[in-house]
């Protein structure tokens, strides 16, 4: 084996690469962060920074567990983060409510409502039209009712890896520019191939969002993994700010600590095409308007998109490749991605340090697309 330069290489400078050398570093690993850019320059960077671990795609089911720990673990992250970089990441608890337009989805919701009531740390309740207007009257008279749920929070998603990628270095993290060309086993451990050279590593991590499809050359192994666009609007709005963030099916508006409300988002497959477009301006404003009939009147301030990293299967992938032991994946979070890259980050890093995962993980495995010699 060539002499090795660091203990790992993470691919990729979003949440879930910036957590992964965070907890690595500091169990003392030496870690090197590869990104193309800057970290938290694509999807990390530009996302809502929605914590809501109750609501969304394969919840309940297989996704629950993960949803749950990852808020713990933003809970712990909130207090310890800005004492350890003295950046505010603008966390804060905020309640979240859903509504109901029609019959059909007030009774959607309200399954949902009789298993969400018993999650410990939350408060769930179902508010009736009334209910609704005494909460913001800016609410359209339209809306049947709604989940009110406390205990969900948010978070300023481009502070938060900014946080996380210093806290990092100071734990000894090096983060490079580099363009992956791809992997090659070497001895025991890993030779990454860029463009201007080569890193000889124990382990290396795929965490390059969207990107990561790409490894499926490198690897031998399907790893599906594509783009899911998502536009949000910032706007600015007379009167007072949003007490809870608002939702109806799978669209939101808050207001943040910039005083402008951001609403989104919208879910489109259109490659890696990263340009905002009037289609989706349009779509996101008929939903808000739809929500909040009350604020026709904001005036649009930046629209921004980016890619989310989705997977086949709704699921994100986490654990070692597929006929590579010494190589990780950990990507495909999709709308949740600020919320479980934290989690995801810390799995891995137990993954690597021969740690007990104290929570299901299998579903989760690289391995549930591996190619075998049965399956051809």
């Amino acid at each position: 084996m060539t002499a090795k330069i660091a203990d790992v290489v993470v691919l990729g400078g979003g949440v879930v690469g910036c957590a992964t050398a965070y907890y690595l570093g500091k169990e003392g690993k030496q870690v090197i962060i590869i990104e193309r850019e800057s970290v938290g320059s694509h999807s990390s960077g530009f996302a809502y920074g929605a914590l809501s671990p109750l609501g969304g795609d394969g919840i309940p089911g297989p996704l629950l567990p993960l949803t749950i720990a990852a808020m713990k673990l933003h809970l712990g992250l909130s207090l310890s983060l800005p004492q350890e970089t003295g950046i505010d990441i603008q966390f804060r608890l905020k309640p979240t409510l859903s509504l109901a337009f029609a019959e059909e989805e007030a009774e959607r919701l309200k399954a949902n409502f009789l298993w969400q009531q018993k999650q410990h740390g939350y408060q769930v309740e179902w508010l009736e039209a009334k209910e609704l207007n005494d909460l913001d009257p800016r609410i359209s008279s339209k809306a049947l009712g709604g989940v009110y749920t406390e205990g969900t929070a948010e978070v300023d998603s481009y502070r938060f890896i900014l946080a996380l990628a210093q806290a990092a270095e100071k734990y000894g993290t090096v983060i490079r520019h580099g363009e992956i060309r791809g992997l090659e086993k070497d001895g025991g451990g890993i030779k990454v191939i860029l463009a201007s050279g080569e890193i000889v590593c124990q382990e290396a991590v795929l965490a390059m969002g969207p990107w990561t499809g790409s490894a499926s050359r490198w690897l031998g192994q399907p790893v599906p993994i594509e783009p899911l666009k998502g536009e949000i609007l910032r706007l600015q709005a007379p009167g007072p700010p949003l007490q809870s963030v608002i939702g109806w099916a799978g669209n939101y508006a808050s207001t943040k600590p910039d005083a402008l409300i951001w609403a989104g988002t919208t879910e489109e497959k259109v490659g890696f095409d990263e340009i905002p477009t009037h289609a989706a301006r349009d779509k996101i404003m008929r939903a808000l308007l739809n929500m909040l009939p009350a604020l026709g009147e904001a005036q649009l301030i930046r629209q921004t998109a980016c890619l989310r990293p989705y997977c086949v299967d709704g699921l994100p992938i986490i654990g070692q490749a597929y006929g590579w032991e010494s190589v990780y994946l950990a990507t495909g979070a999709g709308r949740k991605g600020i919320l479980l890259g934290p989690l995801m980050g810390r799995i891995v890093a137990d993954m690597i340090l021969k740690r007990d995962i104290d929570m299901p993980v299998q579903p989760f495995s690289p391995t549930r697309f591996a190619r075998t010699k049965e399956t051809d």
